[in-house]
């Protein structure tokens, strides 16, 4: 439930520019909150700036930066308790194993994992006093590892493994640990990660081509059909922003069907069961001459 009443508590979001964070940032703000929207560039600032949603320069991997906001969150002048912090920024890099490089792992990691578990620490002083929330935002792929998704993947399971660790940690304390999951939804990340992906594809050796260029394209397109199928970014930001506010959240939400289902698979289905499900899934996106 929505209302435009003014709220005396902040509460902060990483990766606010676009998509499911910018669409957060302002359901959060239309709900009377006053929001700390991270962003990265003057233009992103300039077009989201309202009233209560107030963005600010914050490059996760930057600890300088981080260390500016947790600054501007402990002496906000008007004395408002940090509600929650909602880890929402990320990138998408695809790339079999063998293919990405060690520098891209470490970038996926820095900035989805890492990023995060700085900018937890630096407010956590603040969460403690307001006894307020930690929102991470993992993903379906938290749970369920496709192929050339083995750095993307990785940093999201260890984001899940983290906030189990993290909620258990804080409990005692009054702080709540909310992990949220979504499957198919509209935003830029996955165009920006089929875009990497078309790169990753040209730089192949001419045996990586053999090995993996049918597997790359095949991922995108399915990467794009799910994109195009998925929820709007509108409808994940409501989702994400009852998980920040609510009084007496779960620990996990999903953002679909799609993600209600896949996130369920791994309980229920032995690892050869789920690989014959995902490639089966996964062939009708090959290329034509590849499909068999």
């Amino acid at each position: 439930m929505t209302t435009s009443q003014e709220r005396p508590e902040l509460i902060l979001i990483t990766g606010a520019s676009t998509g499911m964070g910018a669409a957060t940032a302002r359901e959060l703000a239309h709900r009377g909150y006053h929001v700390l929207a991270g962003v990265r560039r003057q233009s992103d600032a300039d077009a989201l700036r309202t009233a209560r949603l107030e963005p600010v320069t914050l490059d996760i991997t930057d600890p300088g930066q981080i260390a500016a906001v947790a600054r501007r969150i402990a002496d906000d002048p008007a004395g408002r308790p940090l509600r929650a912090v909602i880890n929402n920024a990320g990138i998408a890099i695809n790339a079999p194993v063998e293919v990405l490089t060690m520098d891209e792992w470490r970038r996926q990691f820095e900035v989805n994992f890492f990023g995060h578990v700085a900018v937890t620490k630096a407010v956590l002083p603040s969460l403690h006093a307001s006894s307020g929330r930690v929102v991470n935002i993992s993903s379906v792929g938290g749970k369920v590892a496709m192929p050339t998704y083995g750095a993307y993947a990785g940093a999201k399971f260890a984001m899940e493994a983290m906030s189990d660790s993290l909620r258990r940690e804080l409990a005692p304390h009054g702080v709540q640990v909310v992990v949220v999951e979504p499957g198919g939804v509209q935003t830029e990340m996955t165009g920006h990660g089929i875009e990497r992906a078309h790169d990753t594809i040209a730089a192949l050796s001419p045996a990586q081509r053999g090995r993996y260029g049918g597997l790359l394209q095949a991922i995108i397109n399915q990467a794009a059909a799910f994109t195009e199928s998925g929820l709007p970014a509108e409808a994940a930001g409501r989702v994400i922003a009852d998980a920040a506010t609510v009084r007496r959240p779960r620990t996990r939400y999903t953002i679909g069907r799609d993600a209600a289902l896949l996130t369920r698979l791994p309980r229920i289905l032995s690892d050869k069961a789920l690989d014959r499900i995902l490639a089966a899934n996964l062939r009708p996106h090959f290329p034509k001459e590849q499909s068999a």
